[in-house]
Parts: structure tokens; C-alpha cells; sequence
């Protein structure tokens, strides 16, 4: 990632954008972030992250954080002059973020961190890090400045996707903070700033992904109808065609689904949260659909170094194991349509036809 482009996402007022205007932000709507984010990851999904995780701490700290701590870090985030990670993840707990075994403890006045985060996007160049660890044995969440002593940070390198994402591992060896680092009080870490953090991330990602999907599609379309063999262009062969056919028809059901999860957040309906949980998963899996024909299509164009199709095919890869496995975001959409659609039994002597509520 060159040197510079955090900076100049801010100069361009894409980050943070949809804080309202007293925190610096240009209080984009749902749907106006959902499309810069979808705009950005159809170019990088490494430059669509820095967009999600700057946002995911900031629309925390919006939401829970003190007047003091918006002060001090919202128009930074938002200009650019500072780069905030989130780091929740640990070896032990992934999915399950109750199951934390980072620890703040009290001395005195001050906060004291002892723990190691997994995975953290851009957490090699981060000025910043909101922590979720546990205080008083409840969940808890400190704003940690980079650099400070005892943080220590690992790069990750190699990994299949997301490589231009500065990921690292951090260690929080005894690492000393002021009180007034606490973000909410001991309990509210989780479900109310964490809680905050994913469900931004999660909506960003979906738009990211319906982005790269719908770049995925017309890469391969241009391809297809300009290559051919054997005297015949590829997107003459029916199968070809159909192909295409079911990326058209997979990035438009993406797409509207991420724009329901807006319209929904936008009116702060109940519906927010599940409706982003199913565009989330159904715009991850149709980038990792999509981008798999579209390398198919291309060939050894497709698998090239430097391939953006490449490329996309194995972020998108990632994307569906954010927040973990496929199964995970599955098995949590199977609750949603049994509270939806599960019909109560009969109340006992009653039949429906007499009236038992359904």
C-alpha cells in the first residue's frame, strides 16, 4: 500500500465519511457509503479495508466514546492523520469475541494491558488500536497508542489474501493506560462498542464485495468478448455465455441486497442487523463465485501476476472467513428464519380453527 494513500483518503473525505459534519465527517447516508465502498473494493480490497476499519472505530467511538476521546481522535481519523486498527481477535477466540483472554487490570488510576491480538488489519501501520479485553472479568474496550512501550507487532506476510492490508499479530505486554482511555464502562465492550465496530465493518464489507464481484464480471466479459480461438470468439460458446449469465444475475442480487441492508439502516429498522448479516454473506460468497469464473474464463490471463481477477479471487476468499467460517454466518441466518417464519403450536385443546395464535 503506498505511502501517503491513508492521508489521501482523508484529503479526499473518504474516511469516516458518514460522521456527521460536528466530527468532521461529511454525514454520508447508508447508502452513499455503501457505494464508495463499493466503488473502492471493485479497484482493492486492501484500500476498501482502510476504509471499513477506520470507520469501524470511529463509528464506535461516535456511539460510546467520551466527548474527550471524540475530540481528540475523530478529526484525525477522518482528515487522515491517524490510522486506527481494531484488534479483537485472538487464538482462542474468533468467532466466540466473549472467550477474550486479554486482560486490563487496575493500578491506581491507570489501566494495565496484558495480551495478544490475532489477524489485525492494518495493524502494522496503525497509530491507534481499539482493544477488547476483559476488566473486572467483564468485556471491556482501550483506545492503545502504537509505538508506546510494551506494544509489539508482528507483520503477517504471505497469506492468501488481503496482502496489501499490513495485517499483524500485537502483543500488549504491561502496556500502561491513563483511565481515560476506557471506552464505555467494564461490560459494554462487546455488545455495545464491539457490537458497534462489527456491524459497521459488516455493512462495508458486503459493498466492498458486491463491488469486486461486479469487477470481476466485466473484466470477464471484456475478455470473452475479445479473445479468440480457433477462430471463434469465447463468449460465442454458450457456456461461456451462461457463465456470465449467472455473475449478472449473482451481482444484481448482491447489490440488492446490500441496498436493502442500507434502506434499512438508513430507517433505523429492526430489520438492520439481520438484513446486513444476509448481504454480508451473500455478497462474500458471490465475490468468491464470481471471481472463480472470471479466472476460469481468463485462463492463464486469469492466474498472471498482477491479475487484478487473481487478486480478487483470493480476497474474496478472506471476505467469507471474516467473522469466521461460512457455517458461522449460516447457522446464525437459520436463527433469523426461525424467528421469522416459525409457526407456534396450537395453545393445548385449541385448534386453529378456533382461534390459538399462529
Amino acid at each position: 500500500m503506498p505511502d501517503g494513500l491513508v492521508r489521501g483518503l482523508g484529503d479526499a473525505g473518504l474516511l469516516a465519511a458518514d460522521l456527521p459534519a460536528r466530527h468532521g465527517g461529511r454525514g454520508l447516508s447508508a447508502s452513499a457509503l455503501g457505494t464508495l465502498c463499493a466503488r473502492l473494493g471493485g479497484v482493492c480490497t486492501a484500500l476498501r479495508s482502510v476504509v471499513t476499519v477506520q470507520g469501524m472505530v470511529a463509528a464506535a467511538l461516535s456511539r460510546w466514546g467520551t466527548d474527550e476521546q471524540r475530540a481528540r481522535l475523530l478529526p484525525a481519523l477522518v482528515r487522515g492523520e491517524r490510522l486506527a486498527a481494531f484488534a479483537a481477535t485472538e487464538d482462542g477466540a474468533g468467532t466466540e469475541l466473549s472467550a477474550v483472554e486479554a486482560e486490563l487490570r487496575r493500578d491506581g488510576t491507570d489501566l494495565v494491558l496484558h495480551g495478544t491480538k490475532r489477524w489485525v488489519s492494518l495493524g502494522e501501520i496503525a497509530d491507534v488500536f481499539l482493544v477488547l479485553a476483559r476488566l473486572d472479568g467483564k468485556p471491556a474496550t482501550v483506545l492503545v497508542e502504537a509505538g508506546g512501550a510494551g506494544v509489539c507487532v508482528d507483520p503477517v506476510r504471505g497469506q492468501l489474501g488481503l496482502r496489501a492490508a499490513h495485517v499483524a499479530h500485537v502483543r500488549f505486554d504491561g502496556v500502561r493506560l491513563p483511565a481515560r482511555d476506557q471506552v464505555a464502562p467494564a461490560g459494554f465492550g462487546l455488545s455495545h462498542v464491539v457490537g458497534t465496530a462489527l456491524d459497521h465493518g459488516r455493512f462495508t464489507i458486503a459493498w466492498g464485495c458486491a463491488g469486486m464481484a461486479g469487477t470481476c464480471l466485466e473484466l470477464a466479459a471484456r475478455h470473452t468478448a475479445a479473445r479468440v480461438q480457433g477462430g471463434v470468439r469465447l463468449s460465442d460458446h454458450q457456456a461461456v455465455r451462461a457463465a456470465l449469465g449467472r455473475g449478472l444475475a449473482a451481482v444484481a442480487a448482491a447489490r440488492a441486497l446490500c441496498l436493502r441492508a442500507a434502506e434499512s439502516r438508513q430507517d433505523g429498522t429492526p430489520a438492520a442487523l439481520s438484513d446486513t448479516v444476509v448481504a454480508k454473506y451473500t455478497a462474500a460468497r458471490t465475490a468468491a463465485d464470481v471471481s472463480q469464473d472470471a479466472v476460469q474464463l481468463l485462463g492463464a490471463a486469469g492466474c498472471a501476476p498482477g491479475s487484478a481477477v487473481g487478486r480478487f479471487f483470493r480476497d474474496a476468499r478472506i471476505t467469507q472467513l471474516i467473522e469466521g467460517a461460512e457455517l458461522v454466518a449460516e447457522v446464525r441466518m437459520g436463527d433469523l428464519a426461525l424467528r421469522e417464519h416459525a409457526v407456534a403450536r396450537p395453545a393445548a385443546g385449541r385448534t386453529a380453527a378456533e382461534g390459538a395464535p399462529w
